[in-house]
């Protein structure tokens, strides 16, 4: 029989024929995802998807629009990061699309200017709470953040109730709070330092910082390969001395923290903050990362793939705007994803243990 021998992600080696990184399927997909839409793009519309090659006011549209898709797909994918180390570890987290909105509302509360073009702030939340340092905003987001994983980690943790119930109610009971924080009026006018975190290219900065972080920290730590272990199989992890309550409520604490991160950099961008934001954002975070060959079951995947997956979550955006095809096929392919992304786990789960 071949020797084998663990590699990153749960992923297993050969000893003679290695096998390569379930990322480089995904990357393949990637590939192959452009190149159908820049095909299809020069012989239907007679333009290229990736060059455009129209008049200078379409580019410059399509410039625009592409620059939108890849910032909104950073901002989810931000929040996928955090989804994907819950699901290494064998949980799912529904709340971190109700976690935006609720911390979106809450940070921006105190993100406000006092004054605005010389009179006072009318939607000023807080007399007296206004042009705070940036720092401020952001710290209280952190605490939502870090308020929302502690009761998602410890319903799960010592209530053993499923992660699927505890984060629905977490979804359900942030959306309230973000509804009644002001009475479902949007917050509007914040501080110029604020609106700096979302400017311009900084939410692709920040999303991929952060998962250059993560994918270190998942590789190469004690908590990376903690979360890996209790995913394949938590009973012996638990047997190797892994603590894994403690363990289990940093994950959806990072993952909550991850999410209201994302809320500043969303709110931030759009220079105002709504109850409505996040909705369905935890769909697409999950998506995002089974795509990427992230294991629904637990103990497989990584940063590098759900990167990849949400990228291939922006390809399809973007081809389906410059088709022209309305929106709704938008929602509707992204259902036939979801359900496909599951079904190709399934596929590979059966696979692995087929080979085994």
């Amino acid at each position: 029989m071949a020797q084998t021998s663990p590699g990153i992600g749960g992923l297993t080696y050969d000893a003679k024929k290695r096998a390569w990184p379930a990322e480089f399927n995904v990357f393949l997909a990637l590939v192959i995802l452009v190149g159908a839409f820049e095909l299809i793009g020069r012989v239907f519309l007679g333009d290229s998807f990736l060059f455009n090659t129209r008049d200078n006011v379409d580019a410059i549209f399509n410039q625009q629009r592409l620059e939108i898709i890849i910032l909104q797909v950073s901002i989810v994918g931000i929040i996928a990061i955090g989804v994907t180390q819950v699901i290494i570890c064998g949980g799912i987290d529904l709340s971190s699309g109700s976690v935006v909105g609720a911390t979106a509302m809450i940070a921006m509360s105190f993100a406000q200017v006092a004054t605005v073009n010389g009179n006072p702030n009318p939607k000023a939340m807080f007399v007296g709470w206004t042009d705070l340092p940036v720092i401020v905003p952001v710290l209280v987001a952190i605490g939502c953040g870090l308020l929302a994983g502690l009761v998602n980690g410890a319903l799960i943790a010592y209530t053993r109730i499923p992660p699927f119930i505890a984060t629905l109610g977490m979804m359900v009971t942030a959306r309230g709070i973000a509804k009644w924080w002001s009475k479902g009026q949007p917050i509007s006018f914040p501080t110029e330092s604020f609106a700096g975190i979302g400017k311009g290219l900084m939410p692709v900065v920040i999303f991929i910082s952060l998962a250059i972080l993560f994918q270190l920290i998942l590789t190469y730590t004690k908590y990376g390969k903690h979360c890996y272990a209790i995913g394949s199989n938590e009973d012996a992890a638990r047997m190797s001395g892994i603590k894994i309550a403690n363990h289990k409520i940093l994950v959806y604490v990072i993952a909550s923290i991850l999410a209201s991160l994302a809320a500043v950099v969303l709110c931030s961008k759009n220079l105002t903050a709504q109850s409505g934001m996040g909705v369905m954002y935890e769909l697409d975070a999950i998506a995002m990362a089974v795509i990427g060959g992230v294991s629904l079951s637990g103990g497989r995947g990584s940063i590098i793939g759900t990167v990849i997956g949400s990228l291939i979550f922006g390809v399809i955006i973007s081809g389906f705007t410059f088709l022209r095809l309305d929106a709704y096929y938008q929602e509707m392919v992204k259902g036939v994803i979801i359900v496909g992304a599951v079904v190709l786990d399934q596929w590979r789960q059966r696979r692995r243990a087929i080979g085994a």
